[in-house]
This record gives C-alpha cells, structure tokens and sequence, in this order.
C-alpha cells in the first residue's frame, strides 16, 4: 500500500475528499431519498389488543422524524402513511458511502394510556425493523419490501398470536430520479468486507476479569484515493468446546441495536467452505487437523460482522492500482480496555482515556492479488496473525500508517463501556445538519477518518523508527500470537470482479469464427457406385451358372488352391467346359446378361456418352476399361468365392496402430519421408479421426514445419471443438507464430471447459509470463496447484492412505507441497523446520515472487530461451529456498518417453510438480521450444528443482539438436540422481548409437535390458541393440543378435528392416530354409510400401535389403534399350536377373546415346556414387556396362579390349588421313581443266 503523509492522516474524511467528476455530477445538485411506511401487520400492545403506536425513522444515528400515533386494529394492522426523508449532500453530509453500510432503522413504540396526575405520555418500545437502502446504488429509483419488526427484549411482540405471522412494516424507498447512471453504475464497485472470528488466540485472553474491547481494522481507498479505515470492534470471546454453527447470520457493524434480531444482515449468511477451497494461508491438508482442533476445542473471538464500503470509478481505479502495486495488505488486531462512564465526572472519563494503551498489536497480511485474477469477486481464508513491527509491515505492505496506534485517542474516546449511544437516545431533528456535529464524533462501527490524529509516525524517508516505535523485544504481548498459532478468517467480496472474464460462450464463438467447423461431404450413393455394383452382381450371377455347369459335367467336388491336381485334367476339363458353354449357347447369353451393366459402367463411371474421334482413342478407353473390368470382376469373385476356394492372403493389412509405431519408427531413424508417407496414409485411411491429424501435426513440429502444424491441429479441433489437447496446441502454435491474441483465446477456452487440467492452467501461466502479465500468471499457476493437489488427495483416498512404519512405529502419511505432492516423510513431526503453518505458503510466495522478478529482469522472446544452467540455476534455487528449513528428497526419475513418444510406460509415475507434467506433455508432442522455458519453471520450483527427470528431459532436448556434449553432461547427472533408472540407460544408448560409439550403446542397451522395470521404448531399444550385434559381425555374435532381433520382430512384425536382417542371420549360420521365409516376408512388407505410395525410393529400399541379406547374385547394372528403332537409347539401371525385360528396374543409374554426335562422340552419363553403392552391395556388371565404365576410367578393361580399341583408333585415323587428302587434290584438278 502506499504510504500515507501527516497531512493525509489529519483530513481523511470522506466529506473532505475531493469527489471524481462522475459523482459530482451525479450528487452535486442534491438529492433526497424517500421512505415512506405503509401498514404494519401482527402488531399487539403491552395493553389491550388495540394499542396506540407511532414509527420513528432514523438514519446515520440522527432521527429523521415520528409518524402520527395510529390505533392498531383488532386484527393487528395498522396504518402509518408515514414519510420521512433523507438528503444526500456531498458537502459533509449523507454521502453515498453512507447508503451502502448504514441502514435506516424503524421503531415501532406503544404510547400508554395517561394515568391520573401524569404530565407526560409513557412510551415502550415494541419493536425495530430494519431497511437496506443498497438497492438504491444498483441504479434503481424505487423498490418495495417488507421487512420483519424484530421485538425488543419483554416485548409482547416475542409471542406473537396463535396462527398469526411475524409482525411486519410494508416500506417504499424511492428517489426522484437514479442517484446514479448505468454508466457509473457499471464503473463501480461495490466492497463488502466479513470479518467471522480470530480462533486460537492466546491463553492470557479471559472472559472474567477487566471487560476488553476487541477490535480489528484495515484500510480502503475512498474518493479522491484517500485511505478509509474500516475498524471491527466489540468482538466476542468465548471458551472452545464446539464448533461456530454454519450458517449462521452475518451482523451490521453498529452498536446498541435495539431489538437482536435487527442486528442481522438480511439475506445475509455465513456459509463457510472447504479448506482447500481458500485464498488464505491454511488451506493445506497438513493444516486440517490443527485448524480443526483451533475451531472446536480453543478460545476463539467472533465477530460475525458485515461492513460495506461505496467505490466509486476513482476508488475503483486507485483499488486495482495499489494491490497491483503491494499484493499484502495490513489488517491489524489489538485489545483495549473497556472503560465505565461515572455519572457526572467527565472529567476522570479524559484522564482514564489517556491512561488507556493498545496492548497485543497483531497483524495479518492479507494477500489481495487474487481479486485481479479475471472474474474473482471474493476471496475468503484463514490468515496468521504476527506482532505488529513498523519495520516488519512496512517491507511487506509499503504502509506507515498504523490505523490504532496512530489513531489510538479517537478510539479510545469511542471506547466506552455499553458502547455507542443508542438511535433512540435522540431527539427529534428536522434538520440533519444540526446532528452533523454529533454524527462526526460517534462511531457506528467505523473510524470516522475527521478526528485522526497521529502522536506517533514513522519517518517516511527510511525504515527506521522513531523515537516512540517499538521494537521486537518490546512487543511480547503481540509474540503470544505466534506462539499460539492465531489467525483470522476474513472474507473480502466485490460486487463486481475488478478484472471481468470472457464468457465460456464468448470463448466458443471466438474459437469457432477463427476455425469453423468443416462436416465431411456427403457421399453419393448412387451414379457410378450403383453401376459398379450391378456389374458385381452381374458377375456373381455368371459365376454361379457356371459352377452349376461344371458341377454337372464333373460331379460336385471343390477344388482347392494348392490342392495336388493334375495340370493335364484340369486343361482338358476347361476345354471341355468352354465347348459345352459355345454349343449350348449359353457363352452369348452370359455376354448379353453381363453387356447392359458394361454400358451403365461407360456411361456412369467413364462419363462417355459420344463417338469417339479417332481409332487411337478408341483403343486406349478399351485398354483401360478392360483393367478396371478385369479389376472389379476378381473383387466379385472374391466375395463369391467359398472359403475353401479362397487361397492365402498375398498382401498384408496394417493397422492404423501399425503404421503409427512404423512411423515413430522412421522418426527415430530420422527418415522423415518416410514417416509422412505413413502418416498420410492414416489421414487417407481415416480423416474423421483426431488422433491422426494430432500424431501428424506433432510430427510436424518435429521438422519445424510449423506452419502444416498449425493447419493439423486446427483441423483437429474442427473435428471436436471441445478437445482439450487440441485447444492447447493450437493454443502453443499461436505462441510459437506470436499470435497472442489466439494463444489466449484458446488457453482460456481450454480452462473453462476443463477446469481441472493442470497442464491447461499451468500453459495459460507461461502464456501470462511471455506477456508480463504477472497477477494472471500467479493466478493460473496457483489454480494449476489446487487442481493438482486436488487430484493427489484423491488419489490418496482411494489408496491405503496411512502406512504404518513398523520398525518405528510412525505413521507416515503423504505431505504435499504447493506444487506437487512430495515423498512420503515419517519425520515431517519431527522436524521442526516444517511444523509451521506457513512454510507451504511462504515457498509459494518465494517462488512466484523469484519467478516474476526473474521473468522482468529478461524480456528475452520465447524462442530464445535458453534453460538455466544447473551450476548457476543452483544458486538461484538456494536463494529462493532460503527461508525454507527442511528439503524433501529429490523425486525419484519418472516415466518419460525417451524419443518423445511414449507408448507404454512400465515405470510407475511418481508424484509430480505443475511443471514436470506440462514437460511431459509438450515432451510427447515435440513442443521443444515451450519445454526449455517450463524446465526453468521447474528447476525454480520449491517442491522441483534438479531431479532425475527434469535432466533426463534436457538431455532429450538436446540430443534433438544433436548437442552430444551437453546431452552427456546432463545424463550424467541423472544417473547420478537414479543409477538404476532404465530411461537413463536407454538415453545413454541412444546418444552413443547416434554418435557413432556402437560399443558404450551396446553396453547401455544390455544393461536397460537386464533390468527388472523396462524402460519406455523398448522396442528401438531392441533394434538397435539387434543392429549392433549385426554389425559385429567379426565377432561372429549370431546367436545375441538373432535373439535381439526376434524381440524386436515380436514387437513389431511388419518390419523390414528387421526380416532383411533376420535372413541374414539365418543365411550365415546355414539355416536356408529360414532365410528364404525371412526373404518372403521382406517381399511383402516392401511390397505393401510400395503401395502406400513411397515410389522408386520403397524400391530402392527393396533392393538395398536384398542384396545386404544375399551379398549379391540377385541384381545386375545393365542396358535397357529405350527409344525406337531408328533412334535407339539406352538407360543404365540395376535390375534383377530375373526380372523380364519389360521396361521395370529398380533404379536408373546414367544413360548412354550409341550414336554419335556431330564431333563422332558417344555420350555417357553416370551417377558414380549409386554405381559404387550398388557394386558394393554386391551387383553385378553386364558385360556392355564393363566396356562403358572401363572406357570411363571407373573399372579396369581387359587387356584384349584395350588392343581392340587400338586397333579402331588407328584404323579410323588413316581413314580420316586419306579422306582429307582426296578433298585437298580435287580442287586442283578442276583449277587446270
């Protein structure tokens, strides 16, 4: 809080404040409010059914006049029609501060009838009801209500009639015209502040002996940004033994209340609340039972007590700006004694008062920030009362001004025995300006700010005090507060939340105009796929007939494929069936049975409804009819095909689970091509699916291609607007593109659909932070904490919940820390360091603190973040946990995927900080970039800090980067930490493979293996370590790396890679028959790549393997003639021996022209990189390649070739000798003729 000046101190009156330009307009004309009492209801007299009675009205402890005296009926009505008014002025008189905490009150007195020889009239009071006049500053100008006439004590009122109601007034409240207009309406504030009651205070207080005033106070901003003191007083005292009853009444801070009843708050209640539910400082489950042992058993002061307090647009402003600018505010307690007025001797009243101290000054620093989080509008908790120390509050709360001790002579002047004067004590004034006098010099329950004075200040210009201050040892009286574990329960509401919240529908909307739904075409069913289906139809039926057929010419046996069969039989058995067929004409019937669906097939499926223009055209649609035709017809036969007769599959259907782990397949051996092929072929597979378009769009922040991710994602959360993960990474993309305005949109809308996600609020705190927004980042941070803690506690519950040490014979029971759940401690009684109440708290205080002053000295964007350091981010954690006595052991190293995808987790996840389950989720979808600033987060976490995960998670990060050094430092010290975590291990491996060290890999693969706990991948663990083995082949360890492949081949059948291997094996230990099987498979497999669309590179793939597991024989670098006769051109491919000479190959390696150009060249070009690769895979050279790549010095030619070539050479040069001689002697012959 700001500092307040002398002068501040002396003139703090509300009526002195300079009012803002709003309300002056609002109240500068004056306005009057008028009450008017209609009827009362169940009245009854101390005499007689039919009393006669008057209504006083009083308001602000003045009385605003009496209605005429009314005969109440026999059934217990009566007629007042009595109006009474009150004038607002802002001149020092009724302000609208005033209609906001004062209530008018309404007195119902009996007049007895006069008795001989009697002057005057004798009055009783009946009873007192009374009237909120808040509605007035909601902007209405008129309301009605009947309030209930609350009896005084021996009033006949306390037993009402037999089947009669309460008694009761009819009351109209109404102004000329709104005091206010909607736009200040909508621009202020309402502030209500509950103060329930002090428990656990210290065992010197006493309910016998001297009568003490307890009083509670704290400071507001009024108009003009003065500080208003708003002082509870007159709190109860009572001896422990049970607990306060809920709910129970809230009560108007004004004394003397006539009637009890009157002194509750209408519609007002105190309801409580879970702990954990709370703002304050005990709201921890290791603070239950002490608080629940504080509110039962010990001394407890209650109060109860409601004050109100008007803010208008500027007190609004100067509000937000000083919790913005101090986050703890000062709410101070303290006892003074009571002091009896003798009659007559005012005198000795002054001098007791001035003999009168403050004794237990106490202090709690209510924490306000929460009001700034977007749509809070109360905060309500249990805080720990300190001894008041001027040094001590004013480092926490920038304040000097102590709202008793320097105002300690005002209080006391109001602190007399029986309290303030009564309302009744008045008499009858027209004029409200003659109690003006009397109103500034009494209290209903607030200090009014006119009469502070200040005796003692603290200088302003330094922290230390002056003379007069006390110091710590002086105060022991306020050391009985800690010693006793006091705190008070506050609760702080606003009528309107200072910061407002979007609307969940607002959110939705938003997110929906930026990505709006797409609903997947609807499919026609008819055209071309009913064509095609009749053609099936038709086929089928054929089929039949034909079966029948042969059925009756050779009997009903069904032939099975495979099946030992003479050949012979079965040709002269067709020949025999297509006679008959042409004879008996039923051949021509099937071929007009089967035309008309042909000629749908034309018209619907080819759209060909015209001529032809040409022979050539005509030829080319039959062709490709004819395919499709054939095609469709064996689809037919297939689904009419009796089992029996149906043979084995020859291609292998994978599921969309298998093409997603061959894709983290090829991820980890970074061939990203062709990882997205089997990622599109997902999305082809299945487009409605979520999951798919996640898998891709994460892959695609894998490449950096953030752009396509940005297009997954989205399209994700078309298919489900309410998908939590794909609002999220939207939401980080936008980051990533430094679209803020979408980043929070998406944060937002991820929160309020699913309040309980700690990784939603804990991204929402990073986002908060990049925007150096540090009131919201404290807020989603520590909403993060509750849902985590939330979640923890649960899961306890459900759990055994108490383990007893037997050894011992402690009980040891999960403690939780602020961001996570800790180990479980038998020693957390013991230690001293954390018994006190406040350590959970003041570590999260530390942390949130450290993390904005670290965020505000680095304004560094987020794609620049670098992660601390361990050796400097230690020093930076030793700071920030200084004041914390007791250190948790470090958290065991927790299930984390090793290449970013996890499928399975073996470990059993520990508990966790916020921060490490936001890494892991950004961990699982490649989000590097938001996982170094959240790994800062964690390393400055009190319950965090450096553990086996948060390294084993940066050395991922850098391994990504192929930052080998500092991904080796960092494992080091998370086997340090963990020596025997399997993840550590299986890193470690990954890291020596990747950087060429196969021997320290194998090593640390054998030993994630042998251990009990599998690590999180298995399954590339198993590869690699299978290709190591491999590759040692001088070693000749065939039988470790036969074993190691065919658990890999377990996990994954649809490999390969590994059934080339595993032939390869079996080829070196002479099992051929094994090899050949293993040989099949690999066809397969790279067959059905082929057909997922990975082209000449799957054929490449192919042959690679082959001729690694067959060390050549099976491929031959040769000619393929191209081109047409006259123009002959050769390709240079490498093509199996065996495959036919019908233009396909495996990979085209050059090409050469035979006929030569204009300078009798002939022109070869070859890739000698793929010619050496293949040559040392084992292929072949035809004996034309020999020639072309000997005469291009690439491989030795045969000395008889050299010879040959000689000879040629010479040939063709006295060939071109004797040419050019012949042409030189023509011209001269012609010359001489």
């Amino acid at each position: 809080m700001e500092p307040a000046t002398r002068s501040d101190m002396l003139n703090l009156s509300r009526g002195q404040s300079r009012p803002s330009a709003d309300m002056e307009q609002a109240s500068s004309t004056g306005r009057t409010v008028h009450i008017t009492v209609t009827n009362g209801y169940d009245l009854k007299g101390f005499k007689g059914d039919t009393p006669v009675t008057f209504v006083r009205a009083e308001f602000n402890q003045a009385v605003l006049g009496d209605s005429a005296k009314t005969t109440v009926s026999p059934e217990g009505t009566a007629k007042y029609s009595f109006t009474s008014s009150v004038e607002l002025s802002p001149d020092g008189g009724v302000t609208l501060d005033d209609l906001a905490h004062k209530p008018l009150f309404l007195t119902v007195t009996e007049v007895l009838p006069k008795e001989k020889k009697q002057k005057d009239e004798k009055t009783l009071t009946l009873g007192q009801a009374v009237v909120d006049l808040l509605p007035l500053l909601e902007g209405e100008d008129s309301f009605e209500t009947t309030v209930p006439l609350h009896p005084v004590q021996g009033s006949p009122l306390e037993t009402p009639l037999p089947g009669s109601k309460q008694c009761s007034l009819d009351v109209k409240v109404f102004v000329t015209e709104p005091l206010l207009t909607a736009a200040q309406v909508s621009a202020s504030n309402l502030l209500k502040v509950t103060l329930e009651a002090a428990y656990s205070v210290p065992e010197s207080f006493m309910p016998v002996g001297p009568q003490q005033n307890y009083m509670v106070g704290l400071q507001v901003p009024s108009v003009g940004e003065k500080d208003y003191p708003m002082v509870f007083k007159n709190g109860n005292l009572k001896l422990g033994g049970e607990r306060e009853p809920v709910p129970r009444p809230k009560k108007w801070p004004i004394a003397n209340i006539l009637a009890p009843g009157a002194n509750n708050i209408p519609d007002a209640f105190i309801v409580g609340g879970p702990y954990e539910e709370e703002e304050g400082e005990l709201n921890h489950p290791e603070d239950k039972e002490f608080r629940n042992q504080a509110e039962c058993i010990k001394k407890r002061i209650v109060w109860d007590l409601e004050s109100r307090c008007y803010l208008d647009p500027s007190a609004v402003a100067s509000f937000q700006k000083r919790i913005a600018d101090c986050r703890l505010w000062p709410v101070e307690i303290t006892r003074v004694p009571l002091v009896t007025v003798p009659k007559g001797k005012p005198g000795k009243l002054e001098k007791a008062d001035d003999e009168n101290q403050l004794s237990f000054h106490g202090v709690a620093y209510v924490n306000m920030v929460p009001l700034l989080y977007p749509g809070v509008k109360r905060i309500r908790g249990a805080f720990h009362v300190y001894p008041y120390l001027d040094s001590t509050v004013f480092e926490k709360t920038k304040c000097l001004f102590s709202i008793f001790r320097d105002t300690g002579h005002h209080l006391v002047h109001n602190n007399k025995a029986g309290g303030l004067n009564s309302p009744l004590s008045k008499p009858v004034s027209k004029n409200l300006k003659e109690e003006k006098a009397v109103k500034d010099k009494e209290i209903d329950g607030r200090a009014r700010p006119g009469d502070l004075q200040a005796p003692s200040i603290k200088s302003q210009s330094s922290d230390t005090p002056l003379e007069g201050e006390t110091p710590l040892s002086h105060n022991l009286e306020g050391q009985q507060y800690l010693e006793a574990g006091t705190y008070i329960v506050l609760e702080i509401q606003l009528d309107k939340a200072l910061v407002p919240k979007r609307m969940p529908e607002e959110l939705a909307r938003r997110v929906k105009e930026m990505i709006p739904p797409r609903p997947p075409l609807t499919r026609r069913t008819g055209g071309a796929q009913k064509a095609v289906s009749d053609y099936h139809t038709q086929i089928k039926s054929i089929s039949r007939a034909i079966l029948d057929e042969y059925h009756r010419m050779f009997g009903k046996q069904v032939i099975k494929v495979g099946s030992d069969v003479d050949s012979e039989t079965l040709e002269e058995q067709k020949c025999q069936l297509n006679y008959e067929l042409n004879c008996s004409g039923k051949y021509f019937a099937f071929k007009e049975q089967l035309k008309h669906a042909v000629v749908k097939i034309v018209r619907e499926k080819y759209l060909k409804t015209t001529a032809f223009e040409s022979q050539e055209e005509l030829q080319t649609f039959i062709s490709e009819l004819y395919v499709f035709l054939v095609d469709q017809m064996h689809v037919a036969l297939n689904q009419s095909m009796p089992d029996g007769m149906q043979g084995t599959a020859s291609t292998i259907h994978t599921s969309s689970e298998q093409l997603r782990l061959f894709a983290f397949e090829a991820e980890v051996n970074e061939n990203f091509e062709m990882a997205a092929v089997y990622y599109e072929e997902r999305l082809v597979r299945e487009p409605q699916n979520l999951d798919h378009w996640l898998d891709y769009g994460a892959f695609c922040l894998l490449t950096e291609d953030i752009t396509k991710a940005q297009e997954c994602f989205r399209k994700a959360l078309s298919l489900n607007e309410s998908h939590i993960h794909s609002l999220l990474l939207c939401g980080v993309l936008a980051v990533l593109m430094e679209n803020y305005e979408q980043a929070e949109i998406f944060f937002e809308d991820a929160t309020c659909l699913e309040p309980t996600s700690v990784i939603a609020w804990t991204l929402l705190g990073l986002f908060y932070e990049i925007q150096n927004n540090d009131i919201r980042m404290e807020m989603a941070f520590h909403e993060a904490f509750k849902q985590l803690q939330a979640r923890t506690l649960q899961t306890k519950l459900k759990s055994a919940g108490t383990v007893e040490n037997i050894d011992d014979g402690v009980k040891m029971e999960h403690s939780f820390g602020p961001w996570g759940a800790m180990h479980d401690s038998a020693t957390a009684m013991k230690s001293e360091g954390l018994t006190g109440p406040s350590t959970v708290l003041s570590s999260l205080d530390e942390f949130i603190e450290e993390s904005s002053k670290a965020h505000s000295e680095s304004q560094e964007p987020i794609m620049t973040l670098q992660p601390l350091e361990p050796s400097l981010a230690q020093k930076s954690s030793n700071v920030l946990l200084k004041e914390l006595t007791g250190k948790k052991e470090t958290s065991k190293c927790q299930d984390s995927s090793t290449f970013l995808h996890s499928t399975s987790h073996a470990i059993p996840q520990a508990p966790a900080t916020i921060f490490m389950e936001t890494i892991r989720f950004l961990m699982k979808v490649n989000a590097v970039q938001f996982v170094h600033r959240v790994l800062a987060h964690e390393l400055l976490c009190p319950q965090g800090g450096p553990s086996c995960e948060y390294y084993l998670a940066l050395a991922q990060t850098h391994l990504l980067k192929k930052d080998f050094a500092k991904t080796e430092e960092y494992l080091q010290q998370a086997a340090q930490m963990d020596y025997l975590n399997p993840n550590v291990w299986g890193v470690k491996g990954h890291l020596y493979f990747l950087s060429g060290d196969h021997a320290e890999a194998k090593a640390c693969y054998e030993r994630t293996v042998s251990f009990v706990v599998d690590a999180s991948e298995m399954h590339f663990i198993f590869l690699r370590l299978g290709h190591i083995y491999l590759e040692e082949k001088e070693l000749e360890e065939l039988t470790e790396a036969e074993d190691a492949l065919s658990e890999a081949n377990a996990l994954n059948n649809y490999n390969a890679e590994v059934w080339a291997y595993l032939a390869l094996v079996c080829l070196k230990v002479g099992r051929q028959l094994e090899a050949e099987q293993a040989y099949k498979y690999t066809i397969k497999v790279l067959d059905q790549l082929q057909l997922l669309g990975v082209g000449n590179e799957g054929i490449i793939f192919k042959a690679t393997f082959l001729c690694k597991a067959y060390r050549g024989g099976h491929l031959t670098i040769r000619l393929a003639l191209g081109g047409c006769t006259n123009r002959p051109f050769y390709r240079i491919v490498a093509a199996h021996n065996k495959c036919p000479r019908d233009g396909r190959f495996v990979e085209q390696l050059g090409s050469f022209d035979p006929l030569p150009n204009s300078n009798g060249e002939k022109l070869v070009a070859l890739n000698l990189d793929r010619i050496r690769h293949w040559i040392g895979c084992g292929a072949h050279l035809s004996k034309p390649m020999e020639k072309l790549l000997g005469l291009s010095g690439f491989y030795p030619l045969h000395p008889m070739m050299i010879t040959n070539a000689e000879r040629l050479r010479r040939k063709r040069a006295r060939e071109v000798l004797l040419a050019s001689q012949k042409t030189e002697s023509e011209p001269g012959g012609t010359e001489a003729s």
